[in-house]
């Protein structure tokens, strides 16, 4: 499933309305960061508009609006505004979760996971301590 969000921007500039936005799908950011990455400058790209404007700088004087939302960032827009925080810490168990899930099914122990739950509290605890070793290890 992609975690796919329309955010736009609207302001004024010179008095005209301006309403730039962009589509993005947030999965190859999270995969490569772990995190959602800052929409200013990728909204400007996409609409032309120089980040060493005044134009550029009355864009990011207003709040980022977030609408077509797919995949489980869906669950985090309300009203137009997307709890960042929220969705990567999600985004993040998911991942863990899925992967926890495709090492017991290829080891044929789906079965025990699903006997005893608090197994797969244990397992995900485990990743996430071999997960920062492995940061720290790599600083």
């Amino acid at each position: 499933m992609k975690n796919i969000v329309t955010a736009s921007v609207e302001f004024y500039f010179k008095g005209v309305k301006f309403s730039p936005s962009l589509t993005i799908e947030l999965d190859p950011y999270m995969q490569s960061s772990g995190r959602i990455p800052v929409l200013y400058p990728l909204i400007a790209t996409e609409n032309n508009i120089d980040h060493y404007s005044y134009e550029y700088e009355m864009m990011q004087a207003e709040n980022i609006k977030f609408s077509q939302a797919e995949g489980l960032v869906a669950d985090y827009v309300v009203n137009g505004v997307l709890d960042i925080e929220a969705f990567e810490l999600a985004w993040n168990e998911h991942k863990i979760l899925t992967t926890i899930q495709q090492i017991v099914e290829r080891h044929g122990l789906t079965h025990v996971v699903q006997q005893y739950p608090d197994l797969e509290k244990t397992l995900i605890e485990a990743y996430k301590l071999g997960e920062r070793s492995y940061a720290k290890k790599n600083k």
